[in-house]
Parts: C-alpha cells; structure tokens; sequence
C-alpha cells in the first residue's frame, strides 16, 4: 500500500499536463509568446518569423512536433513561435494580429511576418520539407510535390535517394533534373506529371531539383549543362538524354514504347534570318519603323509556338503579295517576344501567336486573321479602324496602378487601400474593372483610401503577386497602412466596393467619436 501513493501522484501528474507534451517534445527552438509586446519585439528583431495561432493547446499538438523538427532544420535562418489563442492571456494578442479561429473547422493558423510586416497566411502543405523550403526562401516557389496533380512523379531530394532509386528500380525510369525558377521546366512539368500518372505500373517517372552546388556530381556524371536535363534508364544503366521538351504527355508515352536516343538535329534557323518580305522589329527600332510606315500588321510570335510555325508561310505570302503591288496598302512584320520583352510586355502580350495593326503609328484592334487571304483583305480595307482603345492603365481614373517597386512605399502612405491583382486576358477581370474604377472615383478626394491594381502578368510584378499568395484573378486584398488585413470576398460591383470602403471609413469615425467621449 506504501508504494501506491507515488503511483497516484505520478498517474494526477500525467492527467494535467498538456497532451502535446506528453506526446512529443516540443523543441526550445519554438518560443511561446502571449504578451504583444514581446510578439512586436520578436517581430522587430527577426526578419523572417513564421507564427502557429493555435485556438487551444490541443489543437497545436500536431503542428508543434512538426514545427519541432522544422525549427531545427532553419535554425539561425528562420524564427518559429507559437501563440495559444485559447489562453486568456494570449486571446487580447490574437485579436490584435487578426487572427480568426471562431469557425469550427479551424483549429490553427500559420502566418509568416518578414521584415516586421505580415508577409503571407501560410498555405502550402503542412509537411517538413515545404514548411522548410518556405522558411528558407519565403517568396520561392512552392514545391513540385505540392501539386496534388504530381502524386505519381516520385520526388527525389538527395542523392542518396536517387543512387538507392537507380539500383532497386526494374522498371524503365525516366528522371528530369531541374531547377524550380525554370521557365521551360515549369512548362514541361504538367505533361510529365500527367505521362507519370498514365504510365504507372509500366514506368517510372521522377523529378530532381539539383540547382543546388551539393549535386554538382550528379550534374557533371549526366552532362546537365542546363534546365530541365531529362535522363533515361533502364535497370540502373544511363541509356541517353530525352530532349523533346516542348512535349506533351502523349508524346512521353508514346516515346517510352520505345525509347530511342536523340537524333542529331539541324539548328533552327531563327525566322528573321530566313529572309523574305515580313520585316523583323525589335525593342530598339519599333517605333521608328511604326512611324514610317502609315500602314503596318504586326504578328507578335514565339519560336517554339506551333501555332505561330503554321501561320508564318501565310503570313509570308501575304507580305510578299504586298511588297509587289506598286500601290502597296501597308507592311507585315514580326517580333519575337522571347527575346523583345519591353515590347512584348508593353502591349500585354500573353499568347501567341498575337496580332497588332498600327496605323499613323496608333494601335488598333485586330480580328483572327490566319490565312493569306485574309492578311491581305484587312490590309487593303482595315474596317476603317477606330481610334485605339487605351489600356486601363492609360486611361485617367482613380485607380493607382501600382508596380513591385512601389507597392509597399505606396500602400503605407494610405490607411485603406483595397488592391484588384489581375491579368488583362482575364475575362472575370475585364468584367469587374469598370465596377472597380467606378468605386475608385469616389474615393478619389480622399486622401486616407485608394483603390489600386496590379498587372500580375509583368514581369516586374510576378514576385509580388506570388508573394502576395495571389492564385487566380481578379484578387481583392485590403491593406491598412500597406499591412495586409483580409481578402475582399463580397459582390464584384460598384456599389459592393463602395459600401465596403465606407465601412471602413465609418469604422474610423466611430472610433474617432469614442477617443472624443472619453476626453
């Protein structure tokens, strides 16, 4: 009976502690924050912070012994802490971070600050290696394996993975090294994943990212001199290189029926050095050439495009018919805009192949013209075109349109700024801008609100839009004092706009006339 007491004691000992705790170590890399004081001091101290929001200490078990190992994985890169909403302590420091964990189904919120601000609500996959990679490069791109269309692709992160793959796997393997910023990986990627899924069972394919220096051996034994480099194998033994990167999934499939190794290629000669009637601009001699010429069809096109190889011989005919008539009605003319960006980025170019007609040296609209025939009716009759229509951002209205290097300088200098993220091929967009710039004229007088947009589509802006975890269009965030509060989620319409900005303007007002109440 003597030896009971302890017994009990050790059983109410178990009963009261956490069940995280009693589960698995939570690391004293993770730092527990209730005051906002010592949240803002963290903040201010640490340039890249990622905070789990749990609504109890039950509801954090799982993150917490993840968030254990990750912790360890990005020390002296990455700062991990954790704020128990549930506590009363905590619960001011919650709602003061904006942190929403009333709804049933949410149970813990992962929000990453950098630099001082709130840069993103973290919705990748909650594994080791994404939440690693995101604290190692929060604004890189997500992880291959992320895409849940990529399940069949087997996903290799080491090199001892890949020798352990080549030695056990019997059935032919087909891996991509490549780099996660590529463009033509990330092109080729969806077809690869698709060909993984059809052929499983019968091969394998696999991914590799070896832009690292740790697999500069793997890069010189398989001669991967750029991105992607797709190798064949078969039991373990390098057989040749796949090189047909603009394929699709049923051309992997097809191919892997039966492999063969590359066949030696002549080089593409590019379009402009082929010779022939359609003259061929650039960045440097556009305009000038707009301006001497009263009369010009412009095909912006990609080397690679298919579409743009089937209409080049028609296009060709119809520049030489022009260029033999004595009276001739106008010019065609070609720009590449893989290597003429400012242009292609200038007049919105977002497919290919895409046409431009310019008369006296003004843009005008253009139908779909393919065919010889064609070219050369609009050229000898252009439907006496309209004066062109200005882009949004030309025309003058309310809206900011703002740019990566000055959305944040921009978004601090108003309290309530509510920011369209969109692409102008997007019909949903071209739908709610008149709605949108209708809203922000309004606002226009007032200092303290903007309304503004962002050109996902540029360059310059990319970063910033997958930054600003911007996943289709159009995207509405509210911003106060550039600091990013919640996602717009209500009527797509002037007057919804409108009575959202007012709410918050009102907002102000009535705390405004509390502070006086209280003098």
């Amino acid at each position: 009976m003597a030896r009971a007491g302890p017994a009990w004691l050790l059983l109410a000992i178990w009963v009261v502690l956490p069940s995280w705790l009693s589960s698995a170590k939570v690391s004293s890399l993770i730092e527990r924050i209730s005051d906002p004081k010592d949240l803002k001091k963290l903040l201010r101290t640490r340039n890249n912070v990622l905070v789990l929001y749990s609504k109890s200490e039950a509801a954090a078990e799982n993150h917490l012994r993840l968030l254990s190992t990750v912790a360890q994985a990005v020390k002296g890169q990455g700062t991990i802490c954790w704020v128990d909403c549930g506590d009363a302590e905590s619960r001011k420091l919650c709602k003061k971070m904006k942190v929403d964990l009333s709804p049933k189904d949410k149970k813990v919120e992962l929000f990453h600050y950098q630099d001082g601000a709130f840069h993103t609500e973290y919705n990748r996959a909650v594994t080791f290696k994404s939440i690693v990679a995101f604290l190692k490069d929060p604004k890189g791109p997500p992880l291959w394996e992320e895409d849940p269309g990529a399940k069949d692709v087997v996903h290799i992160d080491s090199e001892k993975d890949f020798r352990r793959l080549l030695k056990k796997e019997e059935k032919p393997l087909l891996v991509m090294f490549y780099a996660p910023w590529c463009s033509m990986c990330k092109r080729m990627m969806p077809h690869f994943q698709k060909a993984a899924t059809q052929l499983r069972g019968h091969a394998v394919l696999a991914g590799m990212n070896v832009h690292s220096s740790e697999f500069e051996n793997i890069k010189e034994e398989y001669s991967v001199r750029g991105y992607p480099t797709v190798c064949y194998f078969e039991k373990g033994r390098f057989l040749f290189q796949y090189d047909n990167y603009g394929s699709t999934a049923e051309d992997i499939v097809e191919w892997l029926k039966n492999p063969q190794p590359p066949q030696p290629q002549v080089p593409e000669t590019p379009w402009a050095d082929e010779g022939g009637s359609v003259y061929h601009l650039t960045d440097e001699d556009f305009d000038q050439f707009v301006k001497e010429h009263s009369s010009v069809l412009v095909m912006f096109h990609a080397p690679w495009c298919g579409h743009c190889k089937k209409m080049k011989p028609e296009f060709e005919k119809a520049a030489e018919a022009l260029h033999g008539e004595a009276d001739s009605s106008g010019v065609l003319a070609a720009v590449d805009a893989t290597v003429n960006k400012a242009l292609a980025e200038r007049f919105h170019i977002s497919e290919f192949p895409t046409l431009k007609y310019f008369k006296n040296g003004e843009k005008h609209a253009v139908p779909v013209l393919r065919t010889k025939k064609k070219f050369l009716e609009w050229m000898q009759n252009p439907e006496a075109p309209p004066p062109p229509e200005p882009t949004w951002e030309e025309q003058q209205t309310g809206v900011l349109h703002l740019v990566g290097d000055n959305f944040r300088e921009t978004l601090k200098k108003k309290k309530h700024t509510l920011v369209m993220f969109y692409a102008p091929w997007c019909p949903h967009c071209k739908k709610v801008i008149p709605h949108f710039t209708a809203a922000a004229d309004v606002f226009k007088d007032d200092r303290k609100i903007a309304c503004a947009a962002v050109d996902c589509v540029k360059d310059k802006n990319q970063d910033l839009c997958q930054q600003e975890a911007v996943k289709g269009y159009p995207t509405f965030h509210y911003y106060h004092y550039g600091k990013f509060t919640e996602k717009y989620d209500s009527d797509r319409t002037e007057l919804g706009f409108t009575n959202y900005i007012r709410a918050l303007r009102e907002g102000d007002h009535e705390r405004l006339g509390k502070k006086k109440e209280e003098l």
